[in-house]
């Protein structure tokens, strides 16, 4: 949802005229519809299906690749708002897309915390870690 929120807001907007918006528009909807796949293939339980693929450690990548790059595009939508912008419409929508584009990029850092404790097997409850073998 957050990152339909960032591209959105910057195709609302007179986003080809400025060339650092069509980088966030690529890492926003690129990874948009990465996310979307791979939420379908959990979704449907696909992911069982290719049981050697290692998906832990596919999606702790995924997701630190996502975050690096939605650095670089939070970087560059927040230093290309102009608030001296003769369309005040475009100021706001790139305002918050610049917001939204900093939330997505948080909310990707702690997705790939979470995959990395998954990936390592630190992300274990109390019922899947008890000793089983009795020596």
């Amino acid at each position: 949802v957050l990152g339909l929120l960032v591209w959105s807001l910057i195709a609302a907007t007179t986003y080809h005229l400025h060339a650092a918006y069509g980088w966030v528009m690529f890492v926003s909807l690129f990874f948009w519809i990465l996310t979307l796949l791979f939420f379908v293939t959990y979704l449907l339980q696909l992911h069982q299906k290719f049981y050697m693929v290692p998906w832990s450690l596919v999606l702790m990548i995924y997701n630190a690749a996502a975050t690096v790059l939605y650095i670089t595009a939070f970087v560059t939508c927040a230093a290309a708002v102009q608030p001296t912008s003769w369309r005040q419409w475009d100021y706001n929508r790139r305002a918050a897309a610049s917001f939204f584009a900093c939330v997505t990029m948080i909310t990707y850092g702690v997705s790939t915390f979470f995959s990395f404790r998954a990936w390592k097997g630190l992300g274990s409850n109390a019922a899947t870690s008890q000793v089983t073998d009795h020596a």
